[in-house]
């Protein structure tokens, strides 16, 4: 790989020749800008404003424009005369734990080459006093005409560099948090848990960019004549009522359905869903006044007669009234047998003639 930098890294008295390299490549597709009659390419000229005429690179210098308009020149001698002790080292300030850098503040990465076998002897020093630490090394360096701010970290076995942001440059977020106090209940959260743990993980190696995919698709049809475009389906965005419950419900079944195996032939459990308990209002009436229950609509009918779902449900809702209904019918039975009993045994009066 091609170096785009090269200097020391500045480890207390310890001097480390390196390289840098960057550590990441671009592959999104890019577009040249044509006239649209004829597909001529367009280009931009860069014109003098003062004589109007093209000017090459080789003739143009930076300068810096005042609040008036006017520019002052800068030269690269004028940089490189800066009292930067920067200018050609990553100077190692302090050693911290990784998880106090704000992930806000990453910037470009870079790895960190050893230049020459001199320095294959502290290189490795360093790497390893990283790896033992478990810590990250803030460093400053300067780099395109600026002074910046570094990370350094291990990465198998080499040292690599991620660019940070200095503090004042990360924005405050104002005014973009919800606005208003937005309660979220327990049945909602038990969803996204469950949604989460279904989804799971992912292999970040397994991860594809399909948009430049489908553009590199549909420049191989257009070069050979072949390209038909597709109408784009586009749903339809705002303006939408959604019921958050209903939504969280459906994104759990089809992430279960879609990490079920093939010919599993039923879906993966991965994580229980926290049934929603429904009010009053979905319980089915039944007939008489009682009212019947979802289990006991369900139930099975008794064999050798047929009674009705309310009667049963409202026999098993007022067990006490029955009861009294029925001992209250009982002593009645045994009063009338009684007095039968002694009618019977009382013998029958004889009458006299007058």
């Amino acid at each position: 790989m091609r170096s785009i930098w090269n200097g020391a890294i500045s480890f207390g008295l310890v001097s480390i020749p390196i390289k840098l390299v960057n550590a990441t490549e671009s592959h999104s597709i890019s577009f040249r800008q044509i006239h649209v009659s004829d597909g001529g390419r367009v280009r931009y000229r860069k014109v003098c404003e003062l004589d109007g005429e093209e000017v090459s690179t080789a003739e143009i210098g930076k300068g810096y424009e005042e609040a008036d308009g006017s520019l002052i020149p800068i030269t690269d001698e004028d940089l490189a005369q800066l009292p930067i002790a920067t200018a050609r080292t990553i100077e190692i300030v302090s050693f911290v734990p990784a998880d106090e850098i704000d992930p806000l503040q990453m910037d470009a990465a870079y790895y960190l080459a050893a230049n020459g076998a001199t320095a294959s002897k502290p290189y490795t020093l360093l790497r390893e006093a990283l790896k033992r630490s478990h810590k990250v090394a803030i460093a400053k360096y300067a780099l395109r005409g600026r002074e910046r701010l570094g990370m350094l970290r291990v990465v198998g076995d080499v040292i690599a560099m991620h660019g940070l942001l200095w503090p004042d440059e990360i924005r405050v977020p104002e005014g973009v948090a919800p606005e208003g106090t937005v309660s979220v209940r327990e049945a909602e959260l038990d969803l996204a848990d469950a949604l989460m743990a279904t989804l799971g993980e992912v292999e970040m190696a397994s991860l594809r960019d399909d948009y430049r995919e489908a553009v590199e698709a549909m420049i191989a049809a257009k070069s050979g004549d072949g390209f038909a475009p597709a109408e784009a389906v586009v749903e339809p965005a705002g303006g939408q009522v959604i019921d958050l419950m209903a939504a969280l419900e459906n994104s759990v079944r089809a992430a279960k359905a879609s990490r079920a195996g093939a010919g599993a032939g039923r879906v993966e459990e991965v994580a229980e869903v926290t049934p929603i308990r429904r009010g009053p209002s979905a319980r089915g009436k039944g007939s008489g006044g009682g009212t019947a229950t979802g289990a006991a609509a369900a139930a099975p009918k008794a064999a050798g007669g047929k009674k009705s779902t309310a009667s049963t449900a409202a026999a098993k809702k007022k067990p006490a009234a029955a009861a009294a209904k029925k001992t209250t019918s009982t002593k009645s039975a045994a009063a009338g047998a009684a007095s039968a009993t002694a009618k019977k045994a009382t013998p029958p009066r004889k009458r006299t003639s007058a």
